[in-house]
This record gives structure tokens, C-alpha cells and sequence, in this order.
């Protein structure tokens, strides 16, 4: 039995995903549940597993290629007992299908050879639709739709020779266009010499006829490639797409430029075009990017942002940071000075519990949300994402470290799946690690408040009363202000603000 898998919906109302990359080939066994394909979403990358044993008939879509949800994407040879895998499952095999499909061809050849050879159209007939009036009808009926001789009149003007000299009047062919070259001099019409001039190259004159179409003539504009100095390889001379792009890329030129300019023995000079530079690149938008892309003119069009910002001392958090690494309990986890911000964001949620919330404008309510999804902003190459660490609130500050570091690692290898981005409440993003102070981050859509952490650095600080060197950052917050005024977004700031400053206020608060 040949079975068809076709792409599933593996998130919430995904229409489409692209082919990332395939594990399997044709002619590979495939055991069921077993993954055969990456898959890109516009949230992240997906692996599909396999619902079927069986070996790999055919895969029906390259990498790199978009398609939409319900489209089949590989083939698989499953066995059974219904005639083998040249049998279709309604119990007509191939072989049955090619003999009928062959008898049919047979009789569809001989009615097109019988269609190929219509009778004469009576006289002053004209095509169907032409000048109102319609066609004579004839003793057949076509067998093909597009096949069969024309019925009109008119005949083409046949394309004059590239040795004609060039009239005076434009010529109709817009694909032929003349190329000035020298200013002719009177002289009667000579006679061809026995070495015709070089295609494109009008006797009797010094001036060069191009074949190219209007396409192929902007390309080589682009690319800076004279087509003057070309010798076509399409038909009858004429240049084509592939000409240009073989002399952009450096190659040899035809010997007009040459035949033109003439060598001591009238030999043509080839002429190399040097490779332009490259100056624009497209990139398509699709996947997480188009996603990402989405969702920020989303926010940034429909939340009020307000982003207020806060310099902190944090040369007690970074102590705090220090000692937590050497002990036990944080032995086989990361801690980075991001772990303390995070639980101090928390504490300050506790605290000042509608800044954890979101709009729902349908409703015209404010939903208040008692649990905290917290989410972390990350780049990968495909984009932006942001996962989220479900109920963060509830964990203990070592099972936050492990969650944090496996948030990290699965984004940064791109496997984050649509699940784990999914009900976020409140976001952390962490400039710093890119050496940037601030910035005015953008709400993740359906939050309220965003946090950027900003770089720490050394600076001079008034401690005491006296100037001393701190390690110190630069906090924003951005917030939507239809939910959170500037009172709240500040005493949330400069709560969240005084834990770094001093980490015991974390206990005293939490």
C-alpha cells in the first residue's frame, strides 16, 4: 500500500510551514513514531514524526519549499495485502490503469491527427470575436483545448534578415533595438564580402542592431553588461538571460566589441567584463520572522507604549551572583546575573499584581492573571522568539536556574516549539549580553509590561557621599498604558530596581 503523509496543522491554526530539512531518502525504512522531517513554522521548527512502517516511496517536496497545511509531503510504501504497491486501494491495479489510460491516448492521437488537418475556412471568414463577427462552423470538434490549426487570415510578417540595412523609419519589432555606434559616412551600398560581418553587426554601416527583449535588456543594464558587446545564443542571434549572466560573471565576451574596433588582422578582441559588486540582497520574509514581524506591528499599533528607564547600583547582585555559584546547590546549573533579575521581577509582580495582566478588548475587561509565565526574549538565527518558563513563580531559585538555562539552549539550537511560546504573562529581555545600555522594548502581544536588562558596566557612583567605582545598569520598562499608569509602571520599576540594589530586600519582600 503506497500511503501519502501529508503536512499537519502543529500549532494553533498554522496554515502553512516550510521544509527544513529531511532525514530520510527514498528507499529508507521508517518505523512508526520515527522523525523523517524538520519543519519551519512561523513560530519555530518542528519535527514530524512518522505515523506508518514501511520504507520510503518518494519525498514529494524539496527542502527549502513552502506548503500549505493538508499537502502531501512524502510517500510510503506500507506493505499490505492489497496487490502490492503498483496496486490502488480500490482494487484496479496499474498495469489496468496504464492499459486504459494507453487505449484512451490512442483514440485522443487519432482524433488530434484528424483535427490537425481542418477543412479550408469559407471565404471572409474571420476568428471568433474579430470585428463582432463569428467564425463559419466547421464539420469537427476539437479534441484538445489549445490544439489545431487557426481559422484567422492574417499571416505574420516574416522577420527581416540582420543584414538588411536599417530604414529610416523605427522598426516594430520593440525587441530589436539599434545601438548608435559611429556616424555613418554617404557611400554607395557595397557588396557583402565572402566573411559575413559578425551577427548583430549591420552592413554598410557602423551601427549595431541587438536582438534582445526588453527583459533581458534591464538585466544587463543592472548588472552593467554592454549588450552591444554580446553575441546571442538564442534564436537568430538574439541575446538571452543566460548571455548576460555569463558576461557579468566575468566570462569571455562574443568578438563584436573586437569586430568592431578591428585588431591589425581584422581579428575580434575579446573583451572581459569585470564582476560587478553586489549591492542589494533580498531575503524572503517567512517563518518566524514573518511571525515576529506580525506581531510587533501588532503591538506597536495597538498598545499605547510608555518606556521609562532607571539606573541601579547592582555591585551587590554581582557579589550575590558570585556566591550563589559556589554552592551545591547551583553545582550543575548556570547563574548569571539574569537569574536575580528574574526573581525580582517576580517579587515585584507579587506585589503589584496588574502589571502582570493583558486587555481583552472584545470583552472591554482587564484580565488579572495570579500566576506568572515568564517569558525571555531570545535570538536565533531565524528570528526572534520568545519562550516562557510556565509558573515561574512557584519555583524554587535553583529549579529557576535549570529552567533558564534549558529555555536558552533549546532556543539557541532553534527547537523550541509553539507550545512553549505559548501564554506568556510578562516578559525579561537582556540587552546587555550584546553590549547595549538600553532600549525601548516592544510589549509581546496580549502582556502588559516588558523588562530590558541592560549591560553592566563599571562607573562612577556617589556611595556614602563619596565617589567610588559600582557596577551599574540601565533598567527599562515598557508598558501599556491603557492598563498600567505612569504610578504603577514607576513603583514597579523602582521596587524591581531597589531588589538589585540590595538582594536581601528579595527575602524581606517575597
Amino acid at each position: 500500500m503506497r500511503r501519502e503523509f501529508k503536512l499537519p496543522d502543529v500549532g494553533e491554526g498554522l496554515t502553512e510551514a516550510e521544509i527544513v530539512r529531511w532525514h530520510v531518502r527514498p528507499g529508507d525504512e521508517v518505523k512508526v513514531n520515527q522523525i523523517v522531517v524538520e519543519i519551519e513554522t512561523a513560530k519555530s521548527i518542528v519535527e514530524l514524526p512518522i505515523p506508518w512502517d514501511g520504507v520510503v516511496a518518494g519525498v514529494l517536496v524539496e527542502e527549502g519549499r513552502t506548503v500549505d497545511v493538508g499537502t502531501p509531503i512524502v510517500a510510503v510504501d506500507t506493505g499490505g495485502d492489497a496487490g502490492g504497491p503498483d496496486q490502488g486501494p480500490a482494487g484496479q491495479g496499474v498495469a489496468d490503469r496504464n492499459r486504459a489510460d494507453q487505449g484512451s491516448a490512442d483514440q485522443g492521437l487519432k482524433a488530434l491527427a484528424d483535427d490537425m488537418v481542418p477543412k479550408p475556412p469559407e471565404e471572409g471568414a474571420v476568428e471568433p470575436g474579430a470585428h463582432g463577427s463569428p467564425a463559419p462552423k466547421e464539420e469537427r470538434q476539437a479534441v484538445l483545448v489549445g490544439y489545431g490549426v487557426k481559422t484567422g487570415a492574417s499571416k505574420r510578417r516574416p522577420r527581416k534578415q540582420q543584414a538588411e540595412p536599417i530604414p529610416a523609419a523605427p522598426v516594430a519589432n520593440p525587441a530589436r533595438v539599434e545601438v548608435p555606434g559611429p556616424a555613418p559616412t554617404a557611400r554607395p551600398a557595397e557588396p557583402v564580402p565572402a566573411a559575413a560581418p559578425a551577427a548583430g553587426v549591420v552592413a554598410g554601416s557602423g551601427r549595431v542592431a541587438v536582438l534582445a527583449k526588453p527583459p533581458v535588456r534591464k538585466l544587463a543594464k543592472d548588472l552593467g553588461v554592454d549588450l552591444a558587446t554580446l553575441t546571442g545564443t538564442g534564436p537568430q542571434g538574439s541575446i538571452t538571460r543566460d548571455d548576460v549572466h555569463a558576461a557579468a560573471q566575468g566570462g569571455l565576451q562574443g568578438g563584436l566589441q573586437g569586430g568592431l574596433q578591428g585588431g591589425p588582422q581584422g581579428a575580434p578582441e575579446p573583451v572581459r567584463q569585470a564582476e560587478p559588486q553586489r549591492r542589494e540582497e533580498r531575503v524572503p520574509v517567512k517563518g518566524v520572522r514573518k511571525m515576529t514581524a506580525q506581531a510587533m506591528v501588532a503591538s506597536a499599533f495597538t498598545a499605547p507604549h510608555v518606556t521609562e528607564f532607571l539606573q541601579v547600583d547592582v555591585t551587590e547582585t554581582m557579589e550575590a551572583v558570585r556566591r550563589l555559584r559556589a554552592l551545591p546547590d547551583f553545582a550543575e546549573v548556570k547563574v548569571s546575573p539574569l537569574l536575580l533579575v528574574c526573581r525580582a521581577l517576580l517579587t515585584g509582580v507579587r506585589r503589584y499584581p496588574m502589571i502582570n495582566s493583558s486587555w481583552d478588548e472584545a470583552a472591554q475587561e482587564i484580565v488579572v492573571k495570579h500566576y506568572v509565565n515568564l517569558g525571555i526574549a531570545a535570538a536565533t538565527p531565524r528570528g526572534l522568539v520568545v519562550p516562557n518558563i510556565k509558573d515561574a513563580h512557584a519555583l524554587p531559585l535553583p529549579e529557576l536556574a535549570r529552567q533558564l538555562g534549558a529555555l536558552a539552549e533549546t532556543a539557541r539550537a532553534g527547537r523550541t516549539q509553539p507550545a512553549e511560546m505559548a501564554g506568556g504573562t510578562i516578559t525579561i529581555t537582556n540587552v546587555g549580553v550584546f553590549g547595549v545600555d538600553a532600549g525601548t522594548p516592544i510589549l509581546n502581544p496580549g502582556e502588559s509590561a516588558i523588562l530590558a536588562f541592560g549591560q553592566v558596566r563599571d562607573m562612577p557612583w556617589v556611595v556614602d557621599g563619596e565617589l567610588a567605582v559600582r557596577k551599574v545598569t540601565t533598567l527599562a520598562l515598557s508598558f501599556d498604558h491603557r492598563i498600567v499608569d505612569g504610578e504603577l509602571g514607576s513603583m514597579f520599576l523602582r521596587d524591581v530596581g531597589a531588589m538589585l540594589e540590595d538582594p536581601l530586600r528579595m527575602l524581606a519582600w517575597g
